[in-house]
Protein backbone atom coordinates (compact mmCIF):
# COMPACT_ATOMS: atom_id res chain seq x y z
CA UNK A 1 0.00 0.00 0.00
CA UNK A 2 2.88 2.21 0.91
CA UNK A 3 4.49 1.57 -2.64
CA UNK A 4 1.19 2.15 -4.19
CA UNK A 5 0.74 5.29 -2.42
CA UNK A 6 4.14 6.47 -4.25
CA UNK A 7 3.68 5.32 -7.62
CA UNK A 8 0.07 7.12 -7.14
CA UNK A 9 1.96 10.26 -5.82
CA UNK A 10 5.04 10.19 -8.44
CA UNK A 11 2.68 9.69 -11.59
CA UNK A 12 0.86 13.15 -9.92
CA UNK A 13 3.72 14.68 -9.72
CA UNK A 14 4.53 14.21 -13.07
CA UNK A 15 1.71 15.06 -14.40
CA UNK A 16 1.88 18.52 -13.15
CA UNK A 17 5.67 18.89 -14.23
CA UNK A 18 4.46 18.19 -17.97
CA UNK A 19 2.33 20.46 -17.27
CA UNK A 20 4.48 23.42 -16.23
CA UNK A 21 7.14 22.07 -18.83
CA UNK A 22 4.19 22.39 -21.28
CA UNK A 23 3.81 25.90 -19.87
CA UNK A 24 7.77 27.05 -20.18
CA UNK A 25 8.27 25.29 -23.71
CA UNK A 26 7.10 27.84 -26.37
CA UNK A 27 8.83 26.22 -29.37
CA UNK A 28 7.72 22.68 -29.65
CA UNK A 29 4.65 20.50 -28.96
CA UNK A 30 6.53 17.53 -27.75
CA UNK A 31 8.19 17.81 -24.13
CA UNK A 32 11.26 16.27 -23.06
CA UNK A 33 12.45 15.50 -19.72
CA UNK A 34 15.67 16.16 -18.51
CA UNK A 35 17.58 13.23 -16.71
CA UNK A 36 18.40 13.61 -12.94
CA UNK A 37 15.53 15.48 -13.10
CA UNK A 38 14.20 16.66 -9.20
CA UNK A 39 10.37 15.14 -8.09
CA UNK A 40 8.84 15.96 -5.31
CA UNK A 41 6.48 13.14 -3.87
CA UNK A 42 3.86 13.44 -1.16
CA UNK A 43 4.54 10.47 0.99
CA UNK A 44 1.86 9.81 3.67
CA UNK A 45 2.92 7.17 6.54
CA UNK A 46 -0.17 6.12 8.97
CA UNK A 47 0.52 4.93 12.35
CA UNK A 48 -0.57 1.46 13.83
CA UNK A 49 -2.13 2.94 16.42
CA UNK A 50 -5.41 5.43 15.48
CA UNK A 51 -5.12 8.56 17.29
CA UNK A 52 -8.31 9.85 19.36
CA UNK A 53 -8.20 13.06 17.51
CA UNK A 54 -8.03 12.94 13.62
CA UNK A 55 -4.57 14.51 12.62
CA UNK A 56 -3.63 16.40 9.55
CA UNK A 57 -1.93 14.27 7.19
CA UNK A 58 1.88 15.14 7.17
CA UNK A 59 3.75 15.92 4.32
CA UNK A 60 7.08 14.48 3.79
CA UNK A 61 9.21 16.04 0.76
CA UNK A 62 11.80 13.60 -0.86
CA UNK A 63 13.80 13.28 -3.59
CA UNK A 64 12.93 10.89 -6.20
CA UNK A 65 15.26 10.18 -9.35
CA UNK A 66 13.64 9.18 -12.40
CA UNK A 67 15.25 7.78 -15.05
CA UNK A 68 15.32 10.55 -18.27
CA UNK A 69 13.38 9.07 -20.82
CA UNK A 70 11.37 10.74 -23.88
CA UNK A 71 7.80 11.66 -23.55
CA UNK A 72 5.78 10.42 -26.03
CA UNK A 73 2.80 12.91 -26.63
CA UNK A 74 -0.78 11.93 -26.00
CA UNK A 75 -4.34 13.19 -26.80
CA UNK A 76 -4.54 14.38 -23.51
CA UNK A 77 -1.08 16.27 -24.20
CA UNK A 78 -2.56 17.37 -27.87
CA UNK A 79 -5.56 19.12 -25.75
CA UNK A 80 -3.58 21.08 -22.87
CA UNK A 81 -0.88 22.56 -26.06
CA UNK A 82 -4.11 23.51 -28.15
CA UNK A 83 -5.06 25.48 -24.78
CA UNK A 84 -1.14 26.60 -24.08
CA UNK A 85 -1.10 27.79 -27.94
CA UNK A 86 -4.26 30.26 -27.54
CA UNK A 87 -3.07 31.49 -24.06
CA UNK A 88 0.44 32.18 -25.64
CA UNK A 89 -1.35 33.58 -28.67
CA UNK A 90 -3.52 35.79 -26.20
CA UNK A 91 -0.77 36.82 -24.37
CA UNK A 92 0.90 37.63 -27.49
CA UNK A 93 -1.94 39.35 -28.47
CA UNK A 94 -1.87 41.32 -25.56
CA UNK A 95 1.75 42.16 -25.54
CA UNK A 96 1.87 43.01 -29.44
CA UNK A 97 -1.70 44.98 -28.23
CA UNK A 98 0.86 46.61 -25.57
CA UNK A 99 3.12 47.39 -28.07
CA UNK A 100 1.27 49.05 -30.31
CA UNK A 101 0.01 51.33 -28.02
CA UNK A 102 3.66 51.70 -26.81
CA UNK A 103 4.37 52.34 -30.27
CA UNK A 104 1.59 55.18 -30.52
CA UNK A 105 2.05 56.30 -27.50
CA UNK A 106 6.09 56.79 -28.69
CA UNK A 107 4.66 58.30 -32.46
CA UNK A 108 2.66 60.75 -30.41
CA UNK A 109 5.45 61.84 -28.41
CA UNK A 110 7.44 62.74 -31.32
CA UNK A 111 4.48 63.97 -32.37
CA UNK A 112 4.13 66.36 -29.98
CA UNK A 113 7.83 66.84 -29.83
CA UNK A 114 7.57 67.37 -33.44
CA UNK A 115 4.85 69.59 -33.14
CA UNK A 116 6.31 71.64 -29.94
CA UNK A 117 9.98 72.31 -31.71
CA UNK A 118 7.97 73.09 -34.97
CA UNK A 119 6.13 75.79 -33.10
CA UNK A 120 9.25 77.03 -30.89
CA UNK A 121 11.09 77.08 -34.04
CA UNK A 122 8.03 79.31 -35.92
CA UNK A 123 7.77 81.57 -32.71
CA UNK A 124 11.79 81.98 -32.97
CA UNK A 125 10.88 82.63 -36.84
CA UNK A 126 8.16 85.24 -36.17
CA UNK A 127 10.23 87.02 -34.03
CA UNK A 128 13.05 87.30 -36.19
CA UNK A 129 10.26 88.21 -38.84
CA UNK A 130 9.49 90.78 -36.58
CA UNK A 131 12.50 92.31 -35.94
CA UNK A 132 13.56 91.89 -39.60
CA UNK A 133 10.32 93.99 -39.74
CA UNK A 134 11.13 96.68 -37.86
CA UNK A 135 14.92 96.82 -39.07
CA UNK A 136 13.41 96.83 -42.40
CA UNK A 137 11.19 99.61 -41.71
CA UNK A 138 14.41 101.75 -39.58
CA UNK A 139 16.36 101.10 -42.77
CA UNK A 140 13.83 102.31 -45.01
CA UNK A 141 13.27 105.41 -43.07
CA UNK A 142 17.07 105.57 -42.88
CA UNK A 143 17.10 105.40 -46.74
CA UNK A 144 14.42 107.97 -47.17
CA UNK A 145 15.87 110.37 -44.68
CA UNK A 146 19.37 109.89 -46.22
CA UNK A 147 17.44 110.25 -50.06
CA UNK A 148 15.91 113.81 -48.65
CA UNK A 149 19.55 114.69 -47.43
CA UNK A 150 20.63 113.68 -50.72
CA UNK A 151 18.61 115.76 -52.57
CA UNK A 152 19.36 118.73 -50.28
CA UNK A 153 22.79 118.52 -50.85
CA UNK A 154 22.38 118.34 -54.54
CA UNK A 155 20.49 121.56 -54.39
CA UNK A 156 22.80 123.16 -52.29
CA UNK A 157 25.20 122.04 -54.61
CA UNK A 158 23.03 123.11 -57.09
CA UNK A 159 22.69 126.74 -56.14
CA UNK A 160 26.68 126.93 -54.88
CA UNK A 161 27.55 126.07 -58.51
CA UNK A 162 25.00 128.95 -59.34
CA UNK A 163 26.14 131.16 -57.02
CA UNK A 164 29.78 130.23 -58.06
CA UNK A 165 28.99 131.26 -61.66
CA UNK A 166 26.96 134.69 -60.76
CA UNK A 167 30.47 135.14 -58.84
CA UNK A 168 32.48 134.80 -61.05
CA UNK A 169 30.55 136.61 -63.70
CA UNK A 170 30.75 139.39 -61.12
CA UNK A 171 34.45 139.04 -60.62
CA UNK A 172 34.62 139.31 -64.24
CA UNK A 173 32.43 142.00 -64.50
CA UNK A 174 34.79 144.25 -61.48
CA UNK A 175 37.71 143.08 -63.69
CA UNK A 176 36.32 145.06 -66.55
CA UNK A 177 35.18 147.67 -64.20
CA UNK A 178 38.51 147.90 -62.76
CA UNK A 179 40.30 148.11 -65.46
CA UNK A 180 38.02 150.52 -67.05
CA UNK A 181 38.79 152.63 -63.94
CA UNK A 182 42.77 152.39 -64.43
CA UNK A 183 42.23 153.55 -67.84
CA UNK A 184 39.85 156.37 -66.54
CA UNK A 185 42.44 157.37 -63.77
CA UNK A 186 45.24 157.17 -66.68
CA UNK A 187 43.07 159.22 -68.58
CA UNK A 188 42.45 161.52 -65.30
CA UNK A 189 45.92 162.02 -64.15
CA UNK A 190 47.22 162.93 -67.63
CA UNK A 191 44.25 165.57 -67.98
CA UNK A 192 45.22 166.35 -64.15
CA UNK A 193 48.88 166.90 -65.84
CA UNK A 194 47.73 168.76 -68.62
CA UNK A 195 45.78 171.19 -66.70
CA UNK A 196 48.21 172.14 -63.62
CA UNK A 197 49.39 174.82 -65.93
CA UNK A 198 46.34 176.41 -66.90
CA UNK A 199 44.65 176.00 -62.81
CA UNK A 200 48.14 177.63 -61.68
CA UNK A 201 47.95 180.32 -64.01
CA UNK A 202 44.18 180.71 -63.48
CA UNK A 203 45.16 180.68 -59.50
CA UNK A 204 47.06 183.66 -60.13
CA UNK A 205 44.92 185.44 -62.22
CA UNK A 206 42.14 184.73 -59.43
CA UNK A 207 44.48 185.78 -56.89
CA UNK A 208 45.04 188.76 -59.01
CA UNK A 209 41.29 189.37 -59.27
CA UNK A 210 40.84 189.09 -56.08
CA UNK A 211 43.37 191.69 -55.39
CA UNK A 212 42.11 194.22 -58.01
CA UNK A 213 38.70 193.70 -56.30
CA UNK A 214 39.57 194.15 -52.90
CA UNK A 215 42.45 196.37 -53.00
CA UNK A 216 42.26 198.20 -56.26
CA UNK A 217 45.05 200.59 -57.21
CA UNK A 218 44.23 204.74 -56.75
CA UNK A 219 43.86 206.34 -60.09
CA UNK A 220 44.80 210.01 -59.10
CA UNK A 221 47.31 208.99 -56.86
CA UNK A 222 50.63 207.38 -56.14
CA UNK A 223 49.82 205.99 -52.70
CA UNK A 224 50.03 201.96 -52.74
CA UNK A 225 46.64 199.55 -52.95
CA UNK A 226 44.16 200.25 -50.29
CA UNK A 227 42.30 196.83 -49.22
CA UNK A 228 38.50 197.04 -48.27
CA UNK A 229 36.62 194.11 -46.03
CA UNK A 230 33.83 193.93 -49.70
CA UNK A 231 34.45 194.29 -53.13
CA UNK A 232 32.75 197.39 -54.88
CA UNK A 233 29.39 197.72 -54.96
CA UNK A 234 29.16 195.84 -52.23
CA UNK A 235 27.81 197.14 -48.45
CA UNK A 236 29.89 195.65 -45.46
CA UNK A 237 27.98 195.08 -42.29
CA UNK A 238 29.22 192.85 -39.44
CA UNK A 239 31.20 190.13 -40.80
CA UNK A 240 29.43 189.87 -44.26
CA UNK A 241 29.18 191.58 -47.47
CA UNK A 242 25.88 192.26 -49.21
CA UNK A 243 24.85 192.78 -52.51
CA UNK A 244 21.48 194.31 -53.30
CA UNK A 245 20.28 193.66 -57.03
CA UNK A 246 17.42 195.90 -57.18
CA UNK A 247 17.67 194.95 -60.81
CA UNK A 248 14.37 196.26 -63.37
CA UNK A 249 11.51 194.42 -64.18
CA UNK A 250 12.36 192.68 -67.10
CA UNK A 251 16.01 191.74 -65.66
CA UNK A 252 13.73 190.73 -62.55
CA UNK A 253 13.89 186.89 -61.37
CA UNK A 254 12.49 183.72 -59.78
CA UNK A 255 13.74 182.51 -56.80
CA UNK A 256 16.29 179.48 -58.04
CA UNK A 257 17.67 182.17 -60.50
CA UNK A 258 18.57 184.52 -58.18
CA UNK A 259 20.33 182.03 -56.13
CA UNK A 260 22.32 180.96 -59.33
CA UNK A 261 23.37 184.45 -59.82
CA UNK A 262 24.49 184.71 -55.95
CA UNK A 263 26.47 181.51 -56.92
CA UNK A 264 28.24 183.11 -59.85
CA UNK A 265 29.73 186.00 -57.52
CA UNK A 266 30.60 183.18 -54.98
CA UNK A 267 28.15 183.69 -52.68
CA UNK A 268 24.71 182.75 -51.77
CA UNK A 269 20.95 184.26 -50.96
CA UNK A 270 21.26 185.82 -47.71
CA UNK A 271 20.89 183.84 -44.02
CA UNK A 272 19.59 186.40 -41.68
CA UNK A 273 20.73 185.36 -38.13
CA UNK A 274 19.68 187.91 -35.96
CA UNK A 275 17.28 191.00 -35.57
CA UNK A 276 19.95 193.49 -36.17
CA UNK A 277 20.86 191.67 -39.01
CA UNK A 278 16.96 192.00 -40.07
CA UNK A 279 16.97 195.65 -39.86
CA UNK A 280 19.78 196.07 -41.87
CA UNK A 281 18.31 193.82 -44.71
CA UNK A 282 14.97 195.74 -44.33
CA UNK A 283 16.44 199.07 -44.77
CA UNK A 284 18.67 198.09 -47.86
CA UNK A 285 15.64 196.44 -49.12
CA UNK A 286 14.62 200.16 -51.21
CA UNK A 287 10.84 200.41 -51.99
CA UNK A 288 10.99 200.98 -55.96
CA UNK A 289 7.85 201.12 -58.24
CA UNK A 290 8.73 198.03 -60.02
CA UNK A 291 9.95 195.92 -57.35
CA UNK A 292 7.56 194.04 -54.94
CA UNK A 293 10.30 192.55 -52.52
CA UNK A 294 13.92 191.31 -52.35
CA UNK A 295 14.54 187.22 -52.31
CA UNK A 296 16.32 186.18 -49.38
CA UNK A 297 17.59 182.79 -48.23
CA UNK A 298 13.73 181.26 -46.39
CA UNK A 299 11.34 178.93 -48.19
CA UNK A 300 9.08 175.91 -47.11
CA UNK A 301 10.14 172.99 -47.27
CA UNK A 302 8.08 169.84 -45.32
CA UNK A 303 5.40 172.01 -44.05
CA UNK A 304 8.74 174.19 -42.59
CA UNK A 305 10.17 177.44 -43.00
CA UNK A 306 14.16 176.18 -43.87
CA UNK A 307 16.95 178.55 -45.20
CA UNK A 308 19.31 177.46 -47.60
CA UNK A 309 21.73 176.82 -45.10
CA UNK A 310 19.60 173.61 -43.96
CA UNK A 311 18.49 175.46 -40.40
CA UNK A 312 14.68 176.33 -39.33
CA UNK A 313 13.41 179.54 -38.99
CA UNK A 314 13.78 179.55 -34.97
CA UNK A 315 11.81 182.99 -34.60
CA UNK A 316 8.45 182.60 -36.05
CA UNK A 317 7.42 186.04 -35.24
CA UNK A 318 9.25 187.54 -38.74
CA UNK A 319 6.82 185.60 -40.51
CA UNK A 320 3.59 185.80 -38.67
CA UNK A 321 0.49 184.02 -39.69
CA UNK A 322 1.45 182.55 -43.11
CA UNK A 323 1.60 179.02 -43.18
CA UNK A 324 4.78 176.84 -44.70
CA UNK A 325 3.36 175.50 -47.86
CA UNK A 326 6.04 173.97 -50.17
CA UNK A 327 6.53 176.40 -53.30
CA UNK A 328 6.52 179.49 -51.34
CA UNK A 329 9.52 181.66 -50.47
CA UNK A 330 9.96 184.74 -49.06
CA UNK A 331 10.68 188.37 -49.68
CA UNK A 332 11.82 191.26 -47.63
CA UNK A 333 10.48 194.84 -48.60
CA UNK A 334 11.79 198.13 -46.63
CA UNK A 335 9.13 199.77 -43.82
CA UNK A 336 7.24 195.37 -44.62
CA UNK A 337 6.81 192.41 -42.48
CA UNK A 338 8.75 189.54 -44.66
CA UNK A 339 6.00 188.22 -47.27
CA UNK A 340 5.78 184.33 -48.73
CA UNK A 341 5.14 184.22 -51.77
CA UNK A 342 5.25 181.68 -54.69
CA UNK A 343 8.63 180.70 -55.33
CA UNK A 344 8.12 181.22 -59.17
CA UNK A 345 7.34 185.11 -59.02
CA UNK A 346 10.13 187.18 -60.13
CA UNK A 347 11.52 189.75 -57.89
CA UNK A 348 14.71 191.46 -57.08
CA UNK A 349 17.34 189.39 -54.68
CA UNK A 350 20.15 190.18 -52.03
CA UNK A 351 23.58 188.03 -52.29
CA UNK A 352 25.59 187.75 -49.21
CA UNK A 353 29.02 186.15 -48.53
CA UNK A 354 31.75 186.42 -45.82
CA UNK A 355 33.58 189.78 -45.87
CA UNK A 356 37.38 189.98 -46.03
CA UNK A 357 39.55 190.13 -43.29
CA UNK A 358 41.51 192.80 -43.07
Amino acid sequence: MKTFSMLQSSSRIRNNHNQKANQANFSSKAVEMAEDEVQYASVTFKRKTQPRANKQEEVVYDEVKIPSQTAQPTSDTKGLLSDEEKRRFCQYKKLACCFGILCVILVLAMFGVFVFLHKSKLKQLEIIQTALLKKNVTLTQQNQNLTTELDQVKKTNQELQTEKKNLTTELDQVKKINQELQTEKKSLTEQIESMKKPWNEQNVSQAQWIIDEYCPKSINTDKNRQCVSCQIGWTHSQSSCYAVNDAELKDQKTWEEARENCRGKSSDLTVVGNEEEKTFLKDKSWVNKNIKGYWIGLRAEGGRWKWINGSDLTNQAWIPQQQATDGRCVTSLQNREWKSVSCTDKNAWICEKKALSI
